[in-house]
């Protein structure tokens, strides 16, 4: 337990405790929306942004936030071009995103291996740059849940109504995408672009085994990854495992402890 007094770690939990917040919030509105997979194709874009910023030398995650929201304006345009095959808009801006992706690999081979990291995360590199990003991110993600909360509730659960009731839904659903490009792209760092849907969606698919509500969706959402970092970093740290993979094990194990848990109401 000597690992609690380095710093790294600490920055580390405060890191995985901040995004482990914000995603698990996010994740129960892009399941309602059906749109799991939305996660791993802002990522793929977001490494592209990272890739462009080792090139020219700017702040990476800068960049990648930078190109996960103009990728968010992207789906949602095409949501709106193929609305009988809106998971084309997906498809589409993640085919993008790889073939960029892989054509600033090829420019910049000198910083290949900075960039792999965030393919697989690298928590315990946070600086302290990183971590104000994380919070802003954070503080703006549960502040604007906690405003619209009755809006998205109704938006996403009835979504003809809230549209008569003169809702903007538009505006809603470009406010959600974007929010969602933002918490990737910040989570990337700590869990990498190969995993980062699994902070989106695996504590979404435990809480819907046994909450009873949305209000309780989202907080069993939130606690069952927040204790998925924190048991997966000291697990990690104890062990010398990947953290982003040790995370991300610590939620699979926790949905099947969840199914056992309402086999046995069931039964």
């Amino acid at each position: 337990m000597d690992i609690f007094s380095e710093y790294f770690f600490q920055r580390a939990l405060l890191g995985g405790l901040l995004i482990g917040l914000a995603a698990p919030m996010m994740g129960v509105f892009l399941v309602l929306r059906r749109l799991s997979m939305i996660g791993d194709t802002l990522a793929h874009v977001s490494i592209a942004g990272i890739a462009l910023g080792f090139l020219i030398n700017v702040y990476p995650i800068g960049v990648g936030l930078l190109f996960a929201v103009l990728a968010s304006f992207a789906i949602e345009k095409l949501r709106k071009a193929y609305k009988t095959y809106a998971e084309l808009s997906i498809a589409i801006i993640m085919s993008g995103g790889v073939a960029l992706a892989t054509l600033l690999f090829t420019l910049g081979k000198g910083f290949n291996i900075n960039v792999m990291s965030y393919f697989f995360g690298s928590i315990y590199t946070l600086d302290s740059i990183d971590l104000w990003v994380v919070l802003g991110v954070t503080i703006i993600v549960v502040g604007v849940i906690l405003v619209n909360y009755k809006e998205l509730f109704l938006m996403f659960f009835d979504e003809d109504a809230a549209g008569v009731s003169g809702l903007p839904l538009r505006f809603y659903n470009m406010m959600i995408t974007i929010l969602t490009a933002l918490v990737i792209t910040v989570a990337i760092k700590i869990v990498g672009a190969l995993l980062v849907s699994s902070l989106l969606t695996i504590p979404v698919a435990c809480s819907l085994l046994i909450a009873k509500s949305f209000r309780n969706s989202l907080f069993w959402s939130v606690l069952f990854s927040e204790i998925a970092v924190v048991g997966g970093l000291v697990a990690a740290g104890v062990w010398g495992t990947a953290p982003g993979a040790t995370i991300v094990l610590c939620l699979i194990a926790l949905l099947i402890i969840s199914m056992f848990i309402k086999r046995g109401f069931r039964s």
